[in-house]
């Protein structure tokens, strides 16, 4: 059996090694543009695993023709490219019969993905968006909450990735890409208020959270993307659910100040003559800025059911791991995305393309965390 990986990065190489212990294949395919890339994705892969289980390779994931030939023959492809090139890379894995996951980023497209159940079905493939974190794990221990409560009325997640010692200027270290960072802090989110869906502001509704020390008290606000799909595929089934993104306190207020004297705007401005974009510049300085080489990192997921019969509370918390020298973010990312795509790459999910709230069994998730060193902890009352 073969697994295809495209994006040979943190979170792709963190998926393949996770695979090359989990899922029982005969080769793992890690493609990249970079060619360099690759072939130290499937080096660090092997060493870690003592195997020769992954092997690299280059594409072009804007190459519908390219992918479709890298494609052929893998039994499930995880796109771990960036979030405006997974429906192409989703279509052209059901072109040439590959079940295909991805890490979702972007609801829109994620919905667009969702298109292609009737093709998907035919062709006897699963499509599953939205394997990461947030969306993703976060969706997953949202219906383990509510399959766990009477009547559940409202789910509340929060989640965030921090550093494990906060450093000036944003007490925030840079755990996966400053694009996307800033592309969750604009736009709306979207949430479901006295079973009705509401787009509402991103950064609003600051409001606190307690966590054991020393992590201690954390702030949450909204973001856009991370309840994803669930508005859509829950309405009906509970009132309330909202997510909302973790940080120190004191990085809301530094981060608003910085967005509303227009550092993160798309509109050119003109400087000295030329035309330049404010967030490009922020993006170029904040790369510098809160990099941080060498600090650890860690993850923090909260998800909370509340009912007429009680309340579920589910608590993650994952640090950067010093055997592999994966970071929290890596392995809270791409270890559930491995989960997912070894679920279809065995058959355990029907074809089509269907939210993953849906179509992937959140027992199955819960129980296969502990075995990548991810301690899930359970409240109930």
């Amino acid at each position: 059996m073969r697994l295809t990986i495209i994006g040979a990065g943190m979170q792709g190489t963190a998926a393949g090694y996770d695979m090359a212990r989990f899922a029982g294949a005969d080769e793992i395919r890690m493609l990249d543009v970079d060619s360099e890339r690759a072939e130290a994705a499937a080096d660090r892969i092997n060493r870690l695993v003592e195997g020769d289980l992954a092997r690299p390779g280059t594409i072009d994931a804007r190459d519908p023709v390219g992918v479709r030939d890298a494609l052929a023959g893998s039994k499930a492809t995880l796109s771990a490219a960036p979030y405006h090139l997974n429906l192409g890379l989703a279509e052209a894995a059901v072109d040439v019969g590959s079940s295909f996951g991805d890490l979702g980023g972007n609801t829109e497209i994620v919905r667009a993905e969702l298109e292609l159940h009737d093709l998907a079905a035919a062709a006897g493939v699963t499509v599953l968006p939205d394997l990461g974190l947030a969306p993703g794990l976060g969706n997953s221990l949202a219906v383990y909450a509510m399959d766990r409560v009477d009547s559940p009325r409202s789910v509340r997640i929060r989640c965030g990735g921090l550093p494990q010692d906060p450093r000036p200027p944003l007490g925030y270290k840079l755990v996966f890409s400053v694009e996307g960072l800033t592309n969750e802090y604009f736009g709306k989110a979207v949430v479901l208020r006295d079973g009705r869906r509401e787009e509402i502001d991103t950064f609003s509704e600051l409001e606190t959270v307690d966590f054991p020390k020393p992590i201690g008290r954390l702030e949450a606000f909204t973001t856009s993307g991370g309840t994803s799909t669930c508005p859509w595929s829950l309405a009906g089934r509970i009132a309330d659910f909202d997510y909302k993104t973790l940080r120190y306190p004191g990085h809301f207020e530094r981060m608003k100040t910085l967005r509303d004297m227009g550092f993160l705007d798309l509109e050119p401005v003109e400087v000295e003559g030329m035309e330049v974009v404010p967030r490009s510049v922020f993006h170029t300085l904040a790369r510098r800025a809160l990099d941080f080489p060498g600090d650890r990192d860690l993850v923090v997921l909260r998800v909370v059911c509340e009912g007429d019969g009680g309340s579920c509370e589910i608590d993650i918390i994952d640090h950067h791991d010093e055997e592999t020298d994966f970071s929290a973010m890596e392995r809270m990312t791409a270890f559930p995305a491995s989960i997912g795509v070894i679920a279809m790459a065995h058959g355990r999910l029907a074809p089509g393309a269907v939210p993953l709230e849906l179509a992937l069994d959140s027992t199955h998730v819960v129980d296969e965390l502990p075995r990548r060193g991810i301690e899930v902890r359970v409240r109930r009352s």
